[in-house]
């Protein structure tokens, strides 16, 4: 500023000297006297200093605000939890842009996307991470009934109650899920598969699903604020002791004997009902035959019976005789041909009359 200063009263002794006529006197030249100094230019130094600080306030208020950060995005499948000089607030923060005062008020992400537990020892530990939403457990080791230990694998697949995130983590932390979710899965496990035989366990396999199922959900949910909510609890594999594996091997192949054998006695009596019931059809058919022949014989027999009657009822005194006098004819031509034959003459006069041909013995006619 100083400087600007001297360098304007230079300027003005310079313009005021060359105001005066060269070497003193009137005559110093006709055009001296009326030569003027232009005017310097004005300088505002005040708006220039104002312009810097309104900068330098920018500046500032920039930088503030990309250090302090007040603000805070929420993505999809995420809530907040705002704290306000350590006290969380009971109502979380939805998906989207959020202001905060910074230093006084703090916003904490919480994972709300379903997540899943594989309890299994057959799966690879390194592909489950909570980072992914996927942990792995080992399985779950019970005493049966009789104290024999059985392995239970099943997958939880569960999300945090968004709508009381605030007051889980309150109660329970950032690493509620290992204080809730994983001991309830094991204690309801044992505790219903306890109470069975590890050979009945495979028969009963549905029915004990049901009952983890039902156990889970009831202690998780019943808790305050209900932290959890459960997609699904899938039963995978009951793994039992080899000793009871091969008895149960052993007592399915005895059953497939005994059904083996019982469609065997099946078989043989459905074929034994087929050849009896040939039979019976055999037996019936000729009885049926038999039956049939007795029937046509009787009613032969009474045909001729009623014909006999009705003949004999037809038959008179002169009809027989006539009958006799044709016979008698039939026997005149016969003695014609053959004079050594001889005639036997039925009692009574009744016909057939025999006669025997003399020349042939064997030949017997019998002439009606």
């Amino acid at each position: 500023m100083g400087e600007n200063i001297t360098m304007a009263s230079d300027m003005n002794d310079y313009f005021n000297k060359k105001k005066k006529p060269s070497g003193g006197g009137s005559g110093g030249g006709s055009g001296g006297g009326n030569f003027k100094a232009p005017r310097p230019p004005k300088i505002d130094f005040n708006m220039g200093g104002g312009k810097a600080g309104i900068f330098y306030f920018i500046g500032a208020i920039v930088l503030f605000l990309i250090l302090a950060k007040p603000f805070v995005i929420i993505t999809e499948g995420e809530r907040g939890i705002l704290s306000t000089n350590g006290k969380y607030e009971q109502q979380t923060l939805l998906p989207g842009l959020h202001f905060i005062i910074p230093v006084i008020q703090k916003v904490y992400l919480v994972d709300t996307k379903v997540r899943i537990i594989n309890y299994a020892d057959r799966i690879d530990r390194s592909t489950g991470s909570t980072g992914t939403g996927i942990a792995v457990k080992p399985a779950i080791t019970v005493l049966d009934k009789r104290g024999l230990p059985v392995g239970i694998e099943l997958t939880v697949q569960y999300r945090l109650n968004s709508q009381f995130a605030a007051q889980t983590i309150s109660n329970w932390g950032f690493s509620w899920e290992e204080k809730i979710i994983n001991p309830v899965v094991r204690d309801v496990v044992r505790n219903v598969v306890g109470k069975y035989d590890a050979e009945s366990l495979p028969q009963l396999r549905n029915t004990i699903a049901e009952l983890i199922e039902k156990g889970i959900r009831k202690s998780v949910e019943s808790q305050k604020n209900s932290p959890a909510l459960f997609q699904s609890i899938q039963l995978r594999e009951i793994v039992l002791p080899a000793k009871v594996k091969e008895q149960i091997e052993r007592v399915q192949v005895a059953k497939q004997e005994v059904q083996r054998a019982e469609q065997e006695v099946q078989r043989a009596k459905q074929e034994a009902l087929k050849r009896a019931a040939e039979a019976q059809g055999k037996s019936n058919a000729v009885r049926i035959a038999a039956e049939g022949k007795a029937q046509k014989i009787t009613i032969e027999a009474d045909a001729t019976a009623k014909a006999n009657k009705i003949i004999s009822a037809s038959l008179t005194d002169q009809l027989l005789q006539l009958e006799q006098i044709m016979v008698q004819g039939k026997f005149n031509d016969a003695l014609r041909e053959n004079k050594d034959a001889k005639i036997f003459l039925t009692p009574g006069g009744a016909t057939p009359n025999i006669w025997v041909d003399m020349k042939d013995p064997q030949r017997q006619t019998a002439i009606k």
